[in-house]
């Protein structure tokens, strides 16, 4: 049994620069939700809609902003931004296992493929010819590291995780379960018999401390790379098409989907189920929300938005009625604007 992680409040105020109020001599074991949290854990208040939780909280301590710290019945740790604060806090008590270094048994490593000694390489593994898996890197059992592939340094990939071909991941990079890098763009041509299959002949490149989600997958190029530069996020289930080019430090949610070719810029934030067209641009600090689909390029920082917000049935089929009338209605309106022009010169 692993001994119990303990930090005393006036600790982890030094270590992470934060103020105290309150009795600062507790000693802290984990973190709970506000609403959850008892004598010995650390909680948070980040979004105003939860202050009510505050005031029947039995947290050790809470990390809150300067204006909930009176409201506060247990000592607090003040903070401009206590999400960012709490999720530096919470990495003390992150139990992460240690994988050993060398290459287990079941996997299969091709004789002319690199692993470095210090990197782990889980049951059933396949590291194919000309790969490379960087020193300190984990894979995790079934991964499949395919011809000419490299996995950098301190790389930590899940289970059942598949580089195909031509895929190199930075320094740190975490790739969650079930994700697949490196499969065919979707290029095709057509001619009078059908499809014809267009060769995709780039590669894959992952910056540095990128994270890609559960059964996320990134197409590689048709000719050129598609790229993520460093430290973009990618949730689970999200498409990445051929060619796309990723700015550093964006963060896509849930099921978002970039068609091929496109270029999303730095610092950017794009919601759950969006989706953006091939051969688009995007900014640099671009908010796309929840479900939007970008038709168009978008040239200046902001946040954008489309689609429709949820209503009652009876009210959404009404307004659904109205909007395929909108055509007629504004052709009438502009008939009748020419009309009122009309009346306008005659009466002078």
């Amino acid at each position: 049994m692993e001994p119990a992680i303990g930090y005393r409040i006036d600790e982890l105020a030094r270590r992470f620069g934060l103020e105290v109020r309150g009795d600062a001599t507790g000693m802290i074991h984990g973190v709970a939700p506000l609403a959850r949290a008892q004598r010995g854990q650390l909680a948070f208040l980040a979004n105003p809609r939860y202050a009510g939780e505050l005031a029947r909280t039995a947290a050790g301590v809470v990390v809150l902003r300067a204006d909930h710290a009176d409201a506060s019945p247990v000592p607090a740790l003040v903070a401009p931004d206590p999400y960012l604060a709490y999720a530096h806090i919470a990495t003390l008590f992150e139990r992460t296992p240690t994988a050993q270094p060398g290459v287990h048994s079941t996997a299969v490593v091709a004789a002319d493929a690199t692993v470095d000694p210090s990197a782990s390489v889980g049951p059933g593994c396949v590291v194919a010819s000309g790969a490379s898996v960087a020193a300190g890197a984990t894979l995790g059992p079934h991964c499949v590291i395919g011809p000419g592939c490299v996995v950098g340094a301190q790389c930590r990939l899940g289970a059942h995780v598949t580089l195909v071909t031509r895929v190199t991941l930075g320094q740190r990079v975490l790739v969650h379960p079930g994700a697949v890098l490196g499969a065919d763009g979707f290029g095709i041509a057509r001619d009078a018999d059908g499809w014809v299959k267009v060769p995709q002949l780039g590669g894959v490149r992952i910056g540095d401390d990128c994270e890609i989600g559960a059964n996320t997958t990134i197409d590689r190029g048709a000719l050129d790379d598609t790229v993520l530069e460093e430290d973009v996020r990618l949730d689970n289930q999200i498409q990445i098409a051929h060619n796309v080019h990723i700015g550093a430090h964006t963060a896509l949610a849930g099921c978002a989907a970039v068609a091929g070719s496109a270029k999303i810029g730095r610092n950017c934030l794009i919601g759950g189920s969006a989706g953006v067209l091939g051969h688009l641009e995007v900014a640099d600090g671009v908010t796309i929300t929840a479900m939007t689909l970008v038709t168009h390029s978008i040239h200046a920082p902001g946040v954008y938005s489309s689609g429709a917000p949820l209503e009652e049935n009876r009210a959404w089929r009404r307004n659904a009625a109205r909007m395929r009338q909108l055509d007629t209605l504004a052709r009438r309106v502009v008939a009748l604007e020419k009309q009122l022009q009309a009346l306008t010169k005659e009466s002078h």
